[in-house]
């Protein structure tokens, strides 16, 4: 059976947006047991508490649940196990680089699969105060009423 093409997204962490100021992405693989990567193809992962380290030249992404596969056997897999992520050398400088300084962190954003590899998207997060979310907010909805607004106002042009 051939590998399905393109980008098939598994659990995304719709949160971090709205918790953290992201700067720099990047796309890691994942080093997964094969129980793993048939329950992401199921489409069950949870990204909610999930954070990456780097430690001793290698990233490490941490508390990122992957249910049990259900039709396993005793070779099924641990579900919150640290996973390691495959990135390039210098990208792996670049983000030990950003996050020694303090109020940095590695937040992953997406697993999914890209060209049938199981992958995950990071980037560097900065915390955001309780006043920065208000302000995401109330921009938000001003955004949202403003183009309400225009919709009712081109369709009254017709």
């Amino acid at each position: 059976m051939p590998r399905p093409q393109g980008r098939i997204l598994v659990a995304q962490n719709r949160k971090a947006r709205h918790d953290y100021h992201l700067g720099d992405h990047f796309e890691a693989g994942m080093v997964l047991t094969g129980t793993e990567v048939k329950s992401l193809r199921l489409g069950r992962a949870s990204l909610a508490d999930a954070f990456a380290t780097v430690d001793d030249g290698e990233v490490w992404l941490r508390n990122a649940h992957i249910p049990e596969y259900t039709f396993g056997t005793w070779t099924n897999h641990a579900t919150r196990r640290n996973r390691k992520l495959l990135l390039h050398k210098k990208e792996i400088a670049k983000l030990d680089r950003e996050t020694a300084s303090s109020g940095k962190t590695i937040v992953p954003l997406a697993i999914y699969f890209s060209d049938g590899y199981a992958k995950v998207e990071l980037a560097v997060g900065t915390g955001k105060k309780d006043w920065d979310k208000r302000q995401t907010i109330a921009a938000r909805d001003a955004d949202r009423d403003l183009q309400r607004d225009l919709a009712e106002r081109n369709k009254g042009a017709r």
